[in-house]
């Protein structure tokens, strides 16, 4: 049997001990050190306007449980000086909100993670009132479970929104933006830069990057779309040690594999800066989108879009009962629009035209007359000045639409009718935008897929610039929606098109 040629040691003398930080870090290949022995480098500290935004957070959080749960004592329990009914549920909540990460300087105005922690942290509350009425014996506890909670959440919610409405115009302003390194190639590097600077809300702003070969796309560029190339990939940590990012944000490059970005990650260890990676396989995120470790190695599970299901049961449920609903709330204000169109020019008030909806099947669609009654034969002299993107005919200054057609159209009002579709089950009230037959019939196999959900009244299209958008880019968004459906970004489109409609923006 082979003899092991593994040096034995003595047990009775332990190994010598090793100082980590003692050991000298290896030279860059321009032979300068990454950092002196034994020095630690400079940490990115959160930025002054972060723990301000942060202090209102939490002070608007506080003061919000105090004043609900005082309401409630003097309406409940008349402020009884021996019930503890309020004491534990304010109790509760401070406890459940930081446990919950509801101020966590990571979650707070990062999208709908920071709404997700907050109503966990609710839910705990509840719970925690609940098991603590149930230890202490006292079962009247129920309403405090079932309604201050709940109320508290109900007024936190909008108040967490208006504080980042706040943030979002400081940013759409150039303030308030966390520091960003873009490490990739000159291309995707650029496609990061375009998106931070039209997603401003987002709160990056790419101050420099690295490329392989330490240049933009071309041979001579410094820069990529004016930010600066500070150098090349494999000095990356050494620019992320000195500059003081707070993120570093990795775009796809042959450059990298999986040895090199965990050697990154430990050399950015103790800067203070989180490194994001881009997985580049596919533009897929949301609820389809997991992380899981099999076998050692950090795996993204990716589901399969579901078309069916519970879910879709809820949904269309929604649909139906939602739509009903606003068309008895609305019932008058329909009534006055089709006065004002029938006195305008005494044609018919309502527009039908032919839509394409799920699996390609068309379905009549029922809108507010906006134009004049010939204004299909009028477009043919109009072809020429076409402003639409792809298919599509648009004009910003159509000599078609008549007055009342112009404030129908600016709030979205002519829409309305289309209720009557979600009702009968050919639209939803959130969906992609529902196409012409002549659009479909240019359709990619790839743009063919957003015919696999029902179209909606309103969308990621009718949120992100309507009319506004470029055909590259509504594709783009109706097939974001497909894939990453769900009924909490229902809600989030929803949530965000009265704005949009009050808005006027990119309708026309």
């Amino acid at each position: 049997m082979e003899e092991s040629v593994r040096p034995s040691y003595t047990v009775s003398k332990p190994p010598p001990h090793i100082d980590l930080q003692a050991i000298p870090r290896p030279a860059q290949r321009d032979g300068k050190p990454a950092e002196a022995a034994g020095t630690p480098p400079p940490k990115a500290l959160p930025a002054a306007w972060e723990a301000r935004y942060r202090a209102w957070v939490i002070g608007s959080d506080v003061f919000i449980t105090l004043l609900v749960i005082a309401i409630s004592a003097f309406v409940i329990d008349r402020v009884a000086p021996h019930d503890m009914h309020a004491f534990g549920t304010i109790l509760a909540v401070f406890v459940s909100l930081p446990v919950s990460r509801a101020w966590s300087p990571r979650v707070l105005g990062e999208g709908a993670e920071e709404y997700r922690t907050l109503g966990r942290g609710f839910i705990t509350a509840a719970v925690l009132v609940a098991l603590g009425g149930l230890l202490f014996g006292a079962l009247e506890v129920q309403v405090w479970v079932f309604v201050v909670v709940p109320a508290i959440a109900l007024v936190a919610f909008p108040q967490r929104y208006l504080l980042r409405q706040v943030l979002h115009r400081k940013r759409a302003k150039g303030l308030c933006l966390l520091p960003v390194m873009a490490a990739g190639s000159p291309e995707t590097v650029a496609d990061l830069i375009a998106r931070t600077k039209s997603e401003a809300h987002v709160g990056w702003r790419v101050e420099a990057a690295c490329t392989f070969t330490g240049h933009g796309a071309e041979r001579d560029s410094g820069e990529i779309d004016g930010v600066p190339v500070v150098g090349r990939l494999d000095e990356l940590s050494r620019y992320v040690r000195r500059g003081g990012y707070r993120v570093v944000a990795i775009t796809a490059d042959q450059y990298w594999t999986p040895k090199r970005l965990q050697r990154l990650a430990w050399d950015m260890e103790g800067t203070g800066a989180e490194m994001v990676v881009a997985p580049v396989l596919m533009e897929v995120a949301g609820p389809r989108l997991n992380v899981t470790g099999v076998l050692g190695m950090p795996l993204l599970r990716v589901t399969a879009p579901m078309f069916t299901g519970g879910r879709r049961v809820v949904k269309e449920i929604v649909d139906r009962a939602g739509s009903a609903l606003l068309l008895t709330l609305l019932s008058p204000l329909l009534l006055v629009i089709a006065l004002a169109i029938k006195l305008n020019d005494r044609g018919p008030v309502i527009y039908r035209q032919r839509r394409v909806g799920r699996d390609g099947a068309t379905f009549t669609m029922l809108k507010f007359r906006t134009m004049v009654t010939n204004a299909d034969e009028i477009r043919k002299t109009l072809e020429q000045e076409n402003e639409g993107a792809g298919p599509l005919f648009k004009m910003k200054r159509d000599p078609r639409i008549t007055r009342v057609g112009g404030f129908l159209r600016r709030y979205s009002l002519d829409e309305v009718p289309q209720l009557f579709n979600v009702v009968s089950g050919k639209m939803s009230l959130v969906g992609p935008r529902p196409p012409l037959p002549e659009e479909t019939a240019q359709y990619a196999p790839d743009a063919r897929r957003r015919l696999l959900v029902k179209p909606g009244l309103t969308g990621l299209w009718q949120v992100s610039g309507r009319s506004d958008l470029t055909w590259a880019e509504s594709i783009r968004l109706d097939l974001r929606y497909v894939e990453d459906w769900s009924l909490a970004l229902d809600l989030v489109i929803l949530w965000k098109t009265f704005r949009a409609v009050m808005g006027g923006q990119g309708a026309y």
